[in-house]
């Protein structure tokens, strides 16, 4: 009787069975829950644009501000006294050296030199009948010796003549570009007339610029080197920059300015460059091999110092700690430590960042290379 109540009351098996499964889908549907909550918990992954670390050899460099000078500059002068016949330039023109300027009135020194030329004639003559009479011992020393002075004398009256008659075509020292006249056919012109035109050369021409005093140690310590440039640009952005070379720098500070006189020697060819007009000058040090590059925008400044987000191969980022050094043209910044050539670094959207944040990355695209080049870094040596 017993046995029989105890059979009727005990669990069938596939009740167990039964409580187990409904035990883990339950506990499955929590765990379930539980996930979405954490996933809808977490922040979807921050857009941003990134750039890798690039390697590349860029200039060291000063940016200063300029002006351009003549190469050569001639005052032309008259140098015999007459009235002038003639002009044989255009106002503005370039000119080459010899070319032919003005024309005095050359008649009264060819007369000169015509008269000097007979007088020159008849001394030789004398010269060449006194030089029988001292071979027979007719005439005295002292008198081949008067007709001997006087054949030299009368030898270097008739050049003397040629040269001012040769004054009377004034022509041009130098090449380069002349400027406005200062007389005109018919005026009365010599030696102490105001100058007649200018000439300045103006290819090469000079850049010169000042260096200040507390740039000094930098430049001293690669003055002299090989990589040492002067690049000049015009204010006019259609205008490429042109390199030259440093012509001559002072040896001493200007009083009160604080800055130390400079001079380059530019190629200008095209005639772009003017003297007087105002240029930036890029006075190049050295070249820096491999150095780190980033775009400027990627570093950010903390109460730490300057840092940049590093993008790891799992799209989180780390906040890195680095020491920029000098900007480049393109809107490219020079790091000096913290980086390494072909790790990626977030340009833009920086702000909703911190260590650990999950990102969207995508490609930065630069603007084309800078036109201006007003940036004014100095090295960070």
């Amino acid at each position: 009787m017993r046995r029989a109540r105890a059979k009727a009351h005990a669990i069938p098996r596939w009740a167990y069975l039964l409580f187990i499964v409904l035990a883990a889908f339950v506990l499955y549907r929590i765990y379930q829950h539980r996930v979405t909550e954490v996933k809808a918990s977490k922040p979807p992954p921050r857009p941003v644009l990134v750039a890798q670390v690039l390697t590349k050899d860029v200039p060291l460099y000063l940016d200063e501000i300029g002006t351009c000078a003549a190469y050569e500059t001639v005052q032309v002068q008259a140098q015999v006294n007459g009235q002038i016949m003639a002009r044989h330039f255009q106002d503005g023109a370039d000119v080459k050296k010899g070319d032919l300027l003005f024309t005095i009135d050359p008649r009264p020194f060819q007369a000169a030199l015509d008269q000097a030329k007979a007088q020159a004639a008849l001394d030789q003559v004398t010269l060449k009948r006194q030089r029988d009479l001292r071979a027979r011992n007719v005439i005295s020393p002292q008198d081949f010796d008067i007709a001997q002075a006087n054949a030299q004398k009368s030898e270097a009256a008739a050049e003397a003549a040629q040269v001012n008659l040769d004054f009377c075509y004034i022509k041009s020292p130098i090449n380069g570009r002349i400027g406005l006249r200062n007389v005109d056919v018919g005026n009365l012109v010599g030696p102490a007339s105001a100058p007649l035109v200018m000439i300045q050369g103006l290819d090469p021409i000079y850049t010169d610029f000042t260096v200040s005093e507390t740039d000094l140690p930098l430049v001293r310590r690669y003055l002299g080197g090989p990589n040492v440039k002067v690049e000049t640009r015009s204010p006019d952005s259609n205008t490429p920059p042109r390199m030259g070379d440093l012509y001559f720098i002072d040896t001493a500070v200007q009083p009160g300015a604080g800055t130390v006189k400079a001079r380059a020697v530019t190629p200008n060819p095209d005639r772009a460059l003017w003297p007087s007009e105002f240029v930036r000058v890029r006075f190049i040090l050295d070249t820096i091999k491999d150095a780190t590059l980033v775009p400027s925008q990627a570093v950010q400044i903390s109460q730490s110092g300057p840092f940049v987000f590093v993008v790891n191969p799992d799209s989180t980022v780390d906040l890195r700690q680095v020491k920029p050094g000098q900007r480049q043209d393109g809107d490219m910044q020079v790091i000096e430590d913290g980086l390494k050539a072909g790790e990626t670094v977030v340009v833009t959207g920086q702000l909703a960042l911190a260590p650990g944040t999950k990102v969207e990355p995508k490609p930065y695209h630069p603007p084309g290379p800078s036109q201006d080049g007003q940036v004014a870094a100095k090295a960070s040596m």
